[in-house]
């Protein structure tokens, strides 16, 4: 499972480098895609594998279905991470997520999320009170 907040650096060449704690899951390989909000979201090889098993059982008849299978799918890319624990961001990737070099890096559970970290900050100050003043069942069974 993914969990924490960091803030590597973007380098000259698209380059980050992975956090330690979450090394040991994507050494493997990892997919990066468009992910909502304007980041970009890492899975690792078999947990992408998984989702995309899932979505493939939405029916083709779906229109909602295709359309996010398209978005995730056109976007997606497969990187391995090299023997210094960095991995390539492609550059359609960094400019639909509009990275500069200040990177926020959070885990999000069963994925990694990449943020230009002035928008990670803006998101988390808009996304807090909400969070702070939830009075009702959000997610059944979990409060």
């Amino acid at each position: 499972m993914f969990l924490g907040t960091y803030a590597p650096k973007l380098d000259e060449k698209g380059r980050i480098i992975l956090p330690a704690k979450f090394r040991d899951e994507l050494s493997t390989g990892v997919v990066m895609t468009r992910g909502q909000e304007r980041c970009i979201y890492v899975f690792g090889n078999r947990e992408f594998e998984e989702m995309h098993e899932k979505i493939r059982q939405a029916p083709i008849t779906s229109k909602q279905g295709r359309d996010y299978l398209r978005v995730l799918l056109s976007g997606a890319s497969s990187e391995t991470p090299d023997k210094q624990n960095r991995v390539t961001i492609p550059a359609n990737l960094r400019e639909y997520a509009g990275l500069d070099r200040e990177l926020t890096v959070i885990g999000a559970g069963s994925r990694v999320e990449i943020w230009d970290s002035e928008a990670w900050e803006a998101y988390l100050a808009e996304q807090e009170t909400a969070f702070a003043n939830t009075a009702e069942e959000v997610i059944p069974g979990l409060f």
